[in-house]
């Protein structure tokens, strides 16, 4: 399994936005960033994401899963754009914020910190297990640690 973090403003499409879609879940559309397409490519059904509120929150507030594989984007008739589909698993019960990813050391190299305007990021094993830490879950099984 892979993981990632995938960037959303909340007043656009938000954390509330992803549940209310269920099971189905929802494409990640209207990524026009190359290196967040070639993320979205990589990504296998099963992987898991942390859903994000960029701009306004700026902070970790669930956890999805990668549940369709890169298709093209409805959004646009450029084919070079493609998206997956995700659908939200569970809320952190601590939202983990920017600054907080920032003032830990163990996360000094996530592409949260390195590359923060990339929207569709990867994320490391070991940062998964600290976010996931940092917000009350646990890492495995996503329930409240």
């Amino acid at each position: 399994m892979q993981y990632w973090l995938f960037k959303s403003e909340p007043f656009k499409f938000s954390w509330d936005d992803l549940v209310s879609k269920g099971k189905a879940g929802e494409e990640w559309d209207g990524v026009r960033n190359y290196q967040a397409r070639n993320n979205m490519r990589a990504m296998e059904i099963g992987d898991r994401g942390f859903f994000y509120h960029s701009n306004k929150g700026l902070e970790v507030v669930g956890v999805c899963e990668v549940c369709a594989l890169a298709d093209h984007d409805s959004t646009t008739d450029d084919p070079r754009w493609e998206c997956v589909d995700i659908r939200a698993l569970a809320p952190v019960p601590e939202p983990v914020t920017l600054k907080a990813v920032k003032a830990n050391e163990a996360l000094s190299n996530m592409s949260l910190v390195t590359s923060m305007r990339l929207s569709v990021q990867p994320v490391k094993p070991d940062e998964w297990a600290e976010v996931c830490r940092m917000g009350g879950l646990d890492p495995d099984s996503l329930k409240p640690a």
